[in-house]
Order: C-alpha cells, then structure tokens, then sequence
C-alpha cells in the first residue's frame, strides 16, 4: 500500500470495556431454534452443546451468496448474542412491551455494552469462568426470526416487520477461542481491536 494511501487512513486505537452477563441461553427443544433461560453455559470449542449452531463447519445459505448454498464452509455463527438495551429498542419500535431473547435464538444477552450490534470483528469478550468468545459479525435479522416473535405475540404481521425494524440492531454472532464456562450475572471484559476503514 503505499504510503499516501496509508495517510489517508484513519486508524482508531483499541479500547478495554467492561459489562455484565444479564442471561444465558439454551436450546431445550431439538425440534425449535428458539432458546429458555438457564443459570450457565459451558462453552467448547464447538460452541454450546446440543445447539444447532454447534459445530466448526455449517452450510452456506442465502447469508453467503459468494458460495454455492449447501457447500461447507467454516462456522462463524456458534453463538448468537444480543443486548438488554438493543431488545428493548426492536420491542418499542415494534411496539411491544418486550422481545424475548430466547424468541430469537440468542445463546448470552449482554447488558451494558452501548450499540452491541456494531462491535466490529474480530472483538474479544473474555467471562469469568475463563471461556473467551471472538465476534464475527452482526447478525442479519430474519423472517423466520419474526416468525417466531409473531408466534408469541400473536400479530402475524411481525414476521415481516421484525427484519427491517431490528436491522442493525439484532446483535452479532460469534465463535469461541477458548473453553469455559459463562454463567448469568457475571462480569464481562470486552476488548475492541483497533478499527480502520479500507
């Protein structure tokens, strides 16, 4: 690159936060993606046990156009994670009193970290019991995400409305580094990487 180029580019030194664990989530029906509150998680390489994002490979969807769907790819969605403050603005704007994070598959809800949805890759969060999980990416809200909410709400228009209102605010996947156990109620250490636009 050269150096006029490397001029031009503003970099933004990393930064040390801190927040708390508000829940920990978990599939207790193999038959639905939808997760119930639980005390902990262990946390393995693989992600959650018994998830159905567990694994270190997936199959591309209509997320990764650039593959052709069905073809294996590397996991980076081992766990969903969203914030108190980010769910409580869907469930306003949507016009409820609450969205549940368990009624979008979340597996750990965060509570104090400001505009979650837009920690950028490669973010560390590091829990108590030693698990440390990296960020992806932000997590594309879905209609089958909706879909579930509506099934709860029973107001079958918020399939439709869920994508478009909590874009941008549906929270980031992530992929564990190291094991561990992550319980509710916990301190958690966020680490932001330097950011820079290319």
């Amino acid at each position: 690159m050269s150096r006029d180029l490397l001029g031009a580019i503003s970099v933004h030194p990393g930064r040390r936060l801190t927040a708390r664990l508000a829940e920990t989530l978990a599939v207790v029906d193999a038959a639905s993606f939808e997760t119930q509150r639980v005390p902990g998680l262990t946390l393995t390489l693989e992600g959650v046990p018994g998830d159905p994002h567990a694994g270190f490979t997936r199959r591309a969807g209509p997320r990764e156009p650039w593959h052709p769907r069905g073809a294996e790819i590397r996991s980076g969605r081992q766990l969903s994670i969203v914030s108190v403050e980010e769910l409580a603005e869907i469930a306003s704007a949507m016009g409820h009193s609450v969205v549940e994070a368990g009624w979008i598959g979340a597996d750990l809800v965060m509570e104090g970290l400001p505009s979650l949805s837009f920690l950028p890759a490669g973010t560390r969060l590091f829990f108590e019991g030693g698990a440390c999980v990296v960020v992806e990416a932000q997590n594309a809200p879905c209609r089958h995400a909706g879909r579930a909410i509506a099934g709860h709400t029973g107001r079958p228009g918020d399939e439709l409305s869920f994508p478009k209102i909590a874009k941008r605010l549906r929270g980031v996947v992530a992929s564990v580094e190291r094991v561990g156990e992550v319980a509710a109620g916990s301190d958690v250490v966020v680490r932001v990487p330097e950011q820079w636009i290319y």
